[in-house]
């Protein structure tokens, strides 16, 4: 089926409704089942792209408010991929892009959200993290580092830290990348038979494979307990790439749009000047 509904009836389609119980294996991965038309998706999305590189200079020049984006997924979900397709062409002084890896001895001193606040975008700025402070109530509870009432205390800390950026400024959309086991199984074996991609390979991605199950467990209920209504989930289907790329894009589109940025007016008065 192709996709006809409005960009802003599609921001809604993979909103999680906040504090309501989720199974991520009841929701698609399958970006075919919104859109079977790859060639018109990627149309849209080239002009969703022009719009993106317009909203993002007027942002940058009103120089007031952010927005911050948040990608998680399980390994081989497509986080850099997403990052690469969406924000090609845009400036690259307005967009800061962040990946968050295994916390650093210095890290690991501080409480776990110091990594985080010391990056988060400027006025002006577009922020994108790739992988976030999601992965402190994640990879601790599945792998067993840390107590369980440390990291189920993170919960209302990181909506603490989220509701003082909302507060302050910024706009934050969170995005889960869902890709199928079978699907993370083709791109994990690509990266070990493709010479131009076992760079991306890691003893940790089939760590993580191995405890699925669990990992799928903690996401359901950082969904329920971190989506409020100020910053909502988004679950995108992630199976087909480009699906994946487009269904993004517009909902990133659609929130600048309703922030409306503008140019600011002129701070002199440029009658006085005569450049001729």
């Amino acid at each position: 089926m192709s996709d006809t509904v409005d960009s802003s009836e599609h921001c809604l389609r993979h909103l999680l409704s906040p504090g309501e119980p989720v199974r991520l294996d009841k929701l698609s991965t399958r970006g075919r089942d919104f859109h079977d038309d790859r060639k018109q998706a990627d149309a849209e999305l080239d002009e969703l792209r022009d719009e993106l590189a317009g909203l993002q200079r007027r942002l940058y020049a009103e120089n007031r408010r952010k927005l911050l984006i948040i990608l998680q997924a399980m390994d081989a979900g497509g986080k850099d991929g997403t990052v690469r397709h969406v924000f090609r062409g845009v400036d690259p002084q307005g967009v800061y892009v962040t990946s968050f890896r295994q916390p650093t001895d210095e890290e690991l001193s501080h409480d776990f959200l110091w990594r985080v606040h010391r990056v988060v975008p400027a006025s002006g700025s577009i922020g994108v993290f790739n992988r976030s402070h999601y992965e402190d109530v994640l990879v601790p509870r599945v792998e067993k580092l840390v107590p369980e009432d440390v990291w189920r205390n993170r919960y209302q800390q990181i909506n603490d830290f989220e509701r003082l950026l909302s507060e302050s400024g910024t706009t934050i959309l969170k995005f889960f990348l869902h890709i199928s086991r079978d699907e993370q199984e083709k791109r994990l074996h690509a990266r070990l038979t493709d010479p131009e991609k076992h760079w991306k390979f890691s003893d940790d991605d089939v760590v993580q494979r191995k405890h699925w199950g669990q990992y799928m467990a903690a996401y359901e209920e950082a969904f329920v307990t971190c989506g409020t209504k100020q910053v909502p989930w988004y679950v995108i289907p992630a199976d087909q790439k480009w699906y994946r790329n487009l269904a993004i894009a517009r909902v990133i589109v659609e929130t600048l749009r309703e922030m409306n940025p503008q140019y600011p007016p002129p701070s002199i008065d440029l009658d006085q000047y005569d450049l001729g």
